[in-house]
């Protein structure tokens, strides 16, 4: 008799804010999923961010770490807050998401933003340009601004950030976009500033050549991240597969929003070499609005479906889940960011509701 299969071992990470609210439906619903095609997780919850700080003083406890690295998959929710918002405190729950990220070598970020049919009386762009709008960007999470050195100086009058960037830290999320754009629309767009940065034109030229050397087949095109901007908003049905590098990713992925009618909906997924990633809806942690029941799970949801393709290669399970979202909303279900003034919203979980039973 042969062993049984060992089950997917998925770490939860709720945080802070919001994120125990939308992780704990999208757990269920990737459990349901996973079900369907005969696939039991074990799901394991543990710390991270404010909430860890509270509880043991730092915002990645080494328990929450060996966690992750034991697991197949992350599922997160959201991390930070107003009692921790002092940006020159020593520990803030940011630092817990960005040495995840590291400590797991990961360092592409896929942001997929659908614009969805029944939602586009929210969107802030007509409907002719929401029709067809299906893209992804791919954002390089590990390197950039975000990671080089910094300082104050002058007695506090003058700083400085610096903006660092190796040929192979570009090569290797150019690889994935790449990857991307062969499985999707054969279309890439790689956007930088190189008409300014020299960190751009060293960008532009490693995927220029990766390109030419690798990938062929995929259609190129280079953008200014100023006039690529305009593009996002003016043209979105037009982008297949967007690379680009830390900060501009974290930019442009909030602006593509406009398109799908809310930060709520869109998902996210950080992956590094090999198959375990760490997934998160890209809205926050949204404090204003925690534990009131007025938060909007399907990002997290969402994200659920992205680590059942990525992390677990279960496209059927993905597809359903995805399928299951867009049939809640065309049922009229909607939580309070997709309601106009004056109407009605269901809860967190009355949303969660509505997908899993349109998932059966």
């Amino acid at each position: 008799m042969s062993a049984p299969a060992k089950k997917p071992r998925i770490a939860l990470l709720p945080g802070d804010g919001i994120g125990p609210e939308v992780l704990a439906p999208a757990a269920r619903l990737l459990s349901a999923a996973a079900a369907r095609e005969g696939v039991e997780l074990e799901l394991v919850e543990e710390r991270v961010g404010g909430a860890a700080i509270d509880a043991t003083g730092q915002p990645l406890p080494p328990a929450t770490l060996a966690l992750c690295r034991e697991s197949d998959a992350i599922l997160l929710g959201a991390v930070g807050g107003p009692r921790w918002a002092d940006p020159a405190a020593p520990v803030r729950p940011e630092q817990g998401l960005l040495a995840l990220r590291q400590e797991l070598g990961l360092f592409a970020n896929l942001r997929p933003v659908r614009a969805v049919p029944a939602l586009a009386e929210l969107s802030a762009l007509r409907p002719e340009r929401l029709a067809g709008v299906d893209l992804l960007i791919v954002r390089e999470l590990a390197g950039g601004l975000y990671f080089g050195a910094r300082g104050e100086q002058g007695e506090g009058h003058e700083a400085f950030d610096t903006l660092p960037y190796s040929v192979a830290e570009v090569e290797r999320v150019a690889r994935v976009a790449f990857a991307a754009a062969r499985g999707r629309r054969g279309r890439l767009t790689s956007v930088d500033k190189a008409n300014v940065l020299a960190t751009s034109r060293l960008w532009r030229r490693t995927v220029s050549r990766l390109g030419g050397e690798e990938f062929p087949d995929v259609a190129l095109d280079h953008q200014l991240v100023d006039s690529f901007a305009l593009a996002l908003v003016s043209r979105p049905a037009s982008l297949d597969v967007v690379l680009t590098d830390n900060l501009f990713g974290d930019i442009l992925s909030d602006e593509a929003a406009v398109a799908a009618g809310s930060l709520g909906l869109l998902p996210s997924a950080s992956l590094g070499h090999g198959r375990r990633g760490l997934y998160e809806p890209i809205h926050g942690s949204a404090p204003d609005i925690a534990g009131r029941g007025l938060a909007n799970p399907l990002g997290a949801i969402l994200s659920a479906a992205l680590l059942l393709r990525q992390s677990l290669g279960l496209e059927r399970a993905a597809a359903s889940l995805e399928q299951a979202v867009e049939t809640a909303l065309d049922q009229g279900h909607r939580t309070a960011d997709l309601t106009r003034p004056g109407e009605a919203a269901v809860s967190t979980e009355e949303m969660a509701a509505a997908v899993l039973a349109a998932l059966g």
